[in-house]
C-alpha cells in the first residue's frame, strides 16, 4: 500500500474536500481522486460518499482514519528517528503558535533560530492555542508554541517558557478609568468581552470570578485578542489583555488582591521521536528562561 493514497485519504478527511486537500499536498483534483480510488480499490471499500459538494467518510473511511494515522507517524517518526542519527540540524519543521505569541513573543526567536539553522524549513501554522494543542496531540505536528493550558496530561509534554500577566482594562473614557482601584463586584455592573469560552484564557479569568462568587456580564466573546483590544479602546466593554498589548489606547485597572496571569509555553508529544530541527529549537526556547 503508497503511503503516498494514506496521506491524500487523511487530507481529503480532514478537509471534506478533494481540492483542498490537492491545496495542501500540491496536488491537482484528479491526483488526488485518483490516489483515493487506488486506495478504496486495493482496500475493496469505498471510503467517501460523494454527495454534490458534499464529501463524508464512509464507515470503512471512519474505521481506516485512526489507522493510517498511525501508519503515516509511524514511518514520519522512523524518518526522523534515521536522520538524527547524522546529527546535522536540517529538514523540515512542522510547528504551530497562536497569532498572539507569533506577533508578539517568538519574532526574535525564530530570527536567531534560522540565522543559526539555515538549513531547517520552518513550516508555521497560526492557529488557535486549543487548536494547535490538538494537532500535536494528533501527531499532525511536531511543536507548538501556545498558551498554556491549565493543567497538562499525558501523552503531551509542556515546558513554560514566558509568564504573561493580564491586566484588566478599559478605554480611558470608561467610568472605571477614573477610579485608584476597583473590584471585581464593581467589574460586574459593567458589560464584558471575553475570550471564546473553548480558550485556556477564557477558563484562567472565568475561575478567577467562580472562586470570588462574582457572576461577570458576558455581552460578547471572540478568540482574538486584537479584536477584544478594538472594542475595550471603544468603550464597548471592560476586558482583560496581556500586558505586552497595553498602550494609549486602553487604560489599566487596578484591582487589589488579584494577579492574573497565564503561562506561554510549547508543547510536543512525548511518543513522537522529535527532529534535531525541533529539539534545537525548544533548546532555544528554554534559553529564554535564563
Amino acid at each position: 500500500m503508497d503511503t503516498a493514497n494514506l496521506s491524500a485519504f487523511l487530507a481529503v478527511a480532514e478537509h471534506a474536500s478533494f481540492s483542498r486537500a490537492g491545496d495542501q499536498l500540491h496536488l491537482t483534483q484528479p491526483a488526488i481522486s485518483k490516489r483515493i480510488a487506488t486506495l478504496e480499490q486495493q482496500l475493496g471499500a469505498r471510503l467517501f460518499d460523494r454527495i454534490g459538494r458534499h464529501v463524508t467518510l464512509t464507515e470503512a473511511g471512519r474505521a481506516l482514519k485512526p489507522r493510517a494515522e498511525q501508519i503515516i507517524n509511524a514511518l514520519s517518526d522512523t524518518q526522523r528517528a534515521l536522520s538524527n542519527l547524522s546529527s546535522r540540524v536540517q529538514g523540515r519543521l512542522s510547528m504551530a503558535t497562536s497569532h498572539h505569541i507569533g506577533l508578539h513573543r517568538l519574532p526574535p526567536v525564530l530570527r536567531s533560530y534560522t540565522v543559526n539553522y539555515p538549513d531547517v524549513a520552518l513550516d508555521i501554522d497560526f492557529l488557535d492555542s486549543e487548536v494547535a494543542y490538538a494537532k500535536v496531540l494528533h501527531g499532525e505536528i511536531e511543536l507548538a508554541v501556545i498558551t498554556l493550558a491549565p493543567a497538562v496530561e499525558p501523552p503531551i509534554v509542556a515546558r513554560a517558557i514566558w509568564d504573561d500577566p493580564l491586566d484588566f482594562v478599559v478605554a480611558p473614557e470608561h467610568p472605571l478609568a477614573a477610579l485608584p482601584q476597583v473590584s471585581l463586584a464593581q467589574l460586574a455592573v459593567y458589560p464584558a468581552v471575553f475570550p471564546g469560552a473553548n480558550t485556556f484564557t477564557h477558563n484562567v479569568v472565568s475561575q478567577l470570578f467562580q472562586q470570588r462568587g462574582v457572576t461577570p456580564q458576558i455581552s460578547m466573546s471572540t478568540n482574538y485578542l486584537e479584536t477584544i483590544k478594538m472594542m475595550v479602546s471603544i468603550g464597548l466593554a471592560w476586558s482583560v489583555l496581556p500586558r505586552t498589548m497595553l498602550d494609549q489606547q486602553v487604560t489599566a485597572l487596578t484591582v487589589p488582591g488579584v494577579n492574573l496571569q497565564r503561562q506561554l509555553g510549547v508543547i510536543w508529544h512525548s511518543g513522537r521521536t522529535l527532529s534535531n530541527a525541533a529539539r534545537a529549537l525548544v533548546s532555544q526556547l528554554d534559553r529564554k528562561q535564563m
